[in-house]
């Protein structure tokens, strides 16, 4: 059964807010023939539905979510391609604008410099030509040499997708939690270290300071099996956060 025609089951059962139904979320129903559900990899968010069915359930755990939700309105799928291009992508876009990094990345792709064998037979200049520095091209070298299996990824649990991630060079805890959360759809990913969601939960939680990497953790145990979801909550709300009153 697809992600729409699950939760139309499930619809009526679902709690309201405000008397109310939250709103699906943005992107549809742009994977409903995959499965909800991969051994070893758990809980997948394959459609809008799904984030709609995980912030209904972090609403009704904590009010607050619903608060921010009431402010944000529909939350975005933001799924993403999986495989070495992605990983590529977040490489390039590492220290530069995004203006800068949708140029750079343009040029790669004209130059077909977007796979694992283009990257191991271009040149240093090829690469400089594109826009890469010294060390993105390290980078981009290292990720075609890694022979990273990635349809092994998708079955893999989500601490081994980080740790598989992490040996490349370039490639950081938050990149690896960002392509677990958003690639391969895990919805019980959270990336502690990013400063927009722990400065977001300092203000929706009232905390008396932002939460370092660590503490942040601790919070987010509470959003489990939906910590992915979470994190799409509070992006969405340090937007109307930081509009609203700044960030410090």
């Amino acid at each position: 059964m697809g992600c729409v025609a699950v939760n139309r089951v499930r619809g009526k059962a679902l709690a309201t807010l405000e008397g109310r139904p939250i709103a699906a979320a943005k992107g549809g129903d742009v994977a409903s023939d995959l499965p909800r559900f991969l051994p070893g990899a758990g809980r997948i968010i394959q459609c809008g539905d799904c984030v709609s069915e995980g912030a209904q359930w972090l609403a009704a755990k904590d009010g607050r979510f619903a608060n921010a939700l009431a402010l944000t309105g529909p939350l975005p799928l933001r799924r993403k391609p999986e495989g070495f291009a992605e990983l590529l992508s977040a490489i390039v876009s590492q220290q530069v604008s995004v203006a800068s990094a949708n140029a750079i990345w343009k040029r790669m792709k004209d130059a077909k410099l977007t796979g694992p064998r283009k990257i191991q037979w271009a040149t240093d200049d090829d690469l400089r030509a594109a826009g890469l520095s010294r060390q993105k091209i390290r980078y981009a070298r290292a990720l075609a040499e890694a022979r990273i299996d990635f349809k092994a990824l998708r079955n893999a649990p989500d601490a081994e997708v980080i740790a598989t991630l992490v040996q490349v060079p370039g490639i950081g805890v938050w990149t690896a939690e960002i392509y677990a959360m958003f690639s391969l759809g895990r919805a019980d990913v959270f990336a502690h270290g990013d400063l927009a969601l722990q400065e977001a939960a300092r203000v929706l939680f009232d905390l008396p300071a932002r939460p370092k990497e660590r503490e942040m953790r601790q919070i987010a145990e509470a959003w489990s099996p939906w910590r992915s979801v979470a994190a799409r909550i509070l992006w969405a709300y340090y937007r109307v956060a930081k509009d609203r009153e700044g960030i410090r």
